[in-house]
């Protein structure tokens, strides 16, 4: 189904503010518009920089849902493509264990992990992560399956950040 033009802030939350509205990858365009404001949250934190990204995505959460039943809604289906909204928390999620960003750019590599991994397992969806997707239906449907692979993109995150901590 294409791309409705969203109506209200419900649809431009949906589609994070046209990101979603990509004519080519969508998905991976909503990826790339979350790493900016992950960024960004992550360094105004500071050494609690996973805190607030944490609470940030906890938001996003049950907003994203309303979001993503309202556009679907709109656009008389389900998932629309162009709903990116999901993507963001689950490039959020896959975000946390990054250190925040330096001017010196140290941790870039955090973030081009967690943004790959991220794709790869929204993309492949292994266990629970399709199942979740076939499974649970709406708004929170729509979130869940991104939630999940934001959880694995994360844990494999954390995990090559502690085998390779001076990269």
């Amino acid at each position: 189904m294409a791309a409705a033009r969203p109506e209200g802030f419900a649809g431009w939350l949906a589609v994070w503010f046209g990101a979603g509205l990509s004519p080519i990858a969508p998905g991976t365009a909503g990826s790339l518009a979350a790493l900016p404001f992950g960024a960004a949250i992550l360094w105004a934190g500071g050494a609690s920089g996973w805190l607030w990204l944490g609470l940030a995505t906890l938001l996003l959460l049950p907003l994203g849902a309303w979001a993503a039943a309202a556009y679907d809604r709109q656009t008389g289906g389900h998932d629309n493509a162009a709903i990116v909204v999901d993507e963001v928390a689950g490039q959020w999620i896959a975000l946390l264990p990054a250190a925040p960003m330096t001017v010196s750019g140290a941790a870039w590599w955090h973030y081009a992990l967690a943004f790959g991994l991220f794709r790869l397992f929204d993309i492949a969806k292994p266990w629970p992560v399709g199942w979740v997707d076939r499974k649970i239906g709406g708004g929170w449907g729509v979130m869940a399956d991104d939630v999940a692979a934001g959880l694995y993109a994360g844990a494999l995150t954390w995990l090559a950040i502690r085998l390779e901590p001076n990269l």
